[in-house]
């Protein structure tokens, strides 16, 4: 991206502190899931991904939406080290991107025909996990970035 008087202007970034920082997101967002199945089936008794009558884990279902909130998280430090490569105002990008992404995932839940009380257990988890993900990595963004260094 082109700055004042045609230098290229862009920020650096630490590879492995964004990655490390992404990887430790992915841990949060693991345990994230795993406190939404409890919240939900264990003290109000709704599903969330998960069979009726499992208990509070919900059997395999719960390792499977913690797996998949650890990916998510994995996926969205890769998007955002592309967008710090090439995009102007990569944190704007960012977190319009997931704002979008997290929409979408509350929004499918809502439009299954099950049981309303595992389709809202399900987005507003699926909400609090786009949230925790999203934030956490803006600010393992802040740490990665040298703000205002030129790139030649």
């Amino acid at each position: 991206m082109e700055g004042i008087m045609g230098e290229d202007v862009r920020h650096q970034f630490v590879v492995s502190r964004l990655w490390a920082g992404g990887g430790a997101t992915a841990l949060v967002a693991a345990l994230a899931a795993i406190v939404v199945i409890l919240v939900a089936t264990g003290l109000f008794g709704v599903p969330v991904l998960v069979p009726t009558g499992e208990g509070a884990w919900g059997g395999i279902g719960a390792a499977a939406y913690a797996v998949s909130a650890a990916v998510a998280a994995l996926a969205a430090t890769g998007l955002l080290h592309l967008l710090l490569l090439g995009t102007p105002r990569a944190r704007s990008f960012f977190v319009s991107i997931m704002l979008l992404l997290t929409a979408i995932t509350v929004i499918i839940p809502m439009s299954i025909d099950v049981d309303q009380g595992a389709r809202f257990a399900t987005a507003a988890g699926n909400l609090f996990l786009g949230v925790v993900i999203t934030g956490t990595l803006s600010g393992v963004l802040r740490s990665a970035i040298r703000a205002g260094r030129l790139v030649r």
